[in-house]
């Protein structure tokens, strides 16, 4: 393990995929954000950045506030796209983005050729494990390594102990994808939708279903019925399993209470080991992986010297940009400081919506310290986004707020500023009309509330409650 370095200030890199997005990711404390035309990214929904005015306005909106904006074009090509390429990048390379995030050789040799001067990221998508690979892309010029999400933090520190030249950067916060760095092959398999060419259907995230199974002789499992692929499942059911027992890996997902059937599923080269899969009339979540939040590993990564932390989420809401923005700002600003972990972070993160969350591989184990805190201060911090503020009417002193989900009066507000948020209760709402009501039933809605003291009525302004 490496002796700890005087900290550097590492970027906060968080997604966009749209203007909007961008602007808030930056007002709520992101140093770069990163985005991709649909054609040569890996993220075609949800990507407004498909339209080159709209490329040019956000690179010029970073530059003009003093933040980066790098352009990803990750993709690995079939010759269609190859060819048509150099024409596309031109305009794009001409808006002069920070760097190009990159995993095909292929294209990263075309723009070595054709354009020397900019900037290449290497993306997770080059799987980038070990220092000897760190120090081959070094050698054909690209500048940053995205290392690969299966590392370990000893792993990151070892990379960079052999690399200390090379900017170094990693995810730390999102969805997790069960194959191996993305390589996934599922979705284009079931409705040609290739997870590689930018249009993945999360087909790890669909509820497989299960079929019963019987037992037969003594200690043999025997499958009554197939998987929804066509395999048959070596399965076997169990009278009772307790929710502590159902385990919190990757593989795991968020449970869905109300079924009481649990499957036993064993891996063929672990022998014994049973591992129990609740099922409910949803069915089950085999493949689906729980998110990544590696908040409280903001300090280590700190001390390693890792150049820039980054959140996963391009197709996400602003908000989700602005409550993952601010709250990895606050722990990289503690860390900078020498201030000690906050743990409020973790039940802020746990008010976006998730699958449950991982930590990933960046430790096998979680310390005893964090076991004990974890669950309890991500109950107690949890809050759901409830609105958000598109207006103000001075003369009457109230902010115009479109809804998101339900809430009441008297329920805990709390009000998520870049300056820093407010909590009140909520004692006065008004409708559309202007009218008194107690309730608002769901989204659809525009409502009036007052702002809390302190809050500027010119500033993005997210709503959440307090569960």
């Amino acid at each position: 393990m490496s002796a700890l370095r005087v900290p550097r200030r590492p970027e906060l890199l968080a997604p966009a995929g749209s203007l909007d997005m961008m602007r808030t990711a930056f007002a709520f404390g992101a140093d770069a954000v990163y985005a991709g035309q649909p054609r040569y990214s890996l993220r075609v929904r949800n990507n407004s950045f498909g339209k080159l005015d709209v490329l040019a306005a956000g690179i010029d909106e970073a530059h003009a506030a003093g933040k980066a904006f790098y352009l990803v074009a990750n993709i690995y090509p079939h010759n269609a796209k190859v060819r048509t390429f150099d024409e596309d990048m031109a305009p794009v390379i001409d808006m002069k983005p920070d760097a190009l995030i990159m995993a095909d050789p292929g294209l990263i040799m075309m723009v070595r050729e054709r354009w020397p001067e900019v900037d290449i990221h290497l993306s997770v998508q080059a799987n980038t494990t070990n220092y000897a690979s760190v120090r081959f892309w070094q050698s054909v010029g690209v500048k940053r390594i995205i290392l690969s999400r299966e590392l370990s933090l000893d792993e990151v520190a070892e990379i960079r102990d052999a690399c200390p030249e090379m900017e170094l950067e990693v995810f730390v916060h999102g969805a997790l994808c069960i194959a191996y760095s993305g390589r996934c092959l599922l979705s284009g398999y079931f409705n040609h939708r290739d997870p590689n060419q930018g249009s993945c259907t999360n087909s790890c995230r669909w509820d497989y279903k299960l079929h019963e199974a019987s037992e037969n002789g003594a200690g043999d499992v025997q499958a009554c019925g197939a998987s929804p692929i066509g395999n048959p499942l070596d399965a076997g059911t169990v009278g009772t399993a307790t929710r502590t027992e159902l385990g919190s890996g990757l593989g795991g997902g968020p449970r869905h209470i109300g079924g009481s059937k649990v499957w036993l599923l064993e891996e063929g080269t672990r022998p014994g080991e049973l591992m129990p899969i609740e099922e409910d009339e949803h069915g089950t979540y085999i493949l689906n992986s729980r998110d990544l939040r590696a908040i409280e590993h903001v300090q280590r990564l700190v001390e390693i010297g890792v150049d820039s932390l980054k959140i996963e989420g391009r197709t996400k809401s602003p908000y989700y940009a602005a409550r993952a923005s601010q709250s990895y700002r606050r722990a990289i600003d503690d860390a900078l400081a020498g201030r000690g972990f906050d743990t409020r972070l973790l039940g802020e993160l746990d008010g976006l919506a998730n699958r449950g969350y991982t930590d990933g591989f960046y430790q096998r184990h979680s310390t005893p310290e964090h076991q004990n805190y974890l669950r309890g201060h991500s109950e107690s911090g949890r809050s759901l986004l409830v609105g958000e503020v598109v207006g103000f009417d001075a003369a009457r002193g109230l902010a115009e707020v479109e809804v998101k989900n339900r809430f009441a009066q008297g329920d805990r507000l709390e009000f998520v500023l870049p300056g820093g948020n407010r909590e009140a209760v909520a004692q006065r709402i008004e409708n559309a009309e202007g009218e008194a009501v107690a309730l608002v039933p769901g989204s659809g809605r525009r409502v009036w509330l007052p702002l809390p003291e302190g809050a500027s009525p010119g500033e993005p302004c997210y709503i959440a409650r307090f569960v």
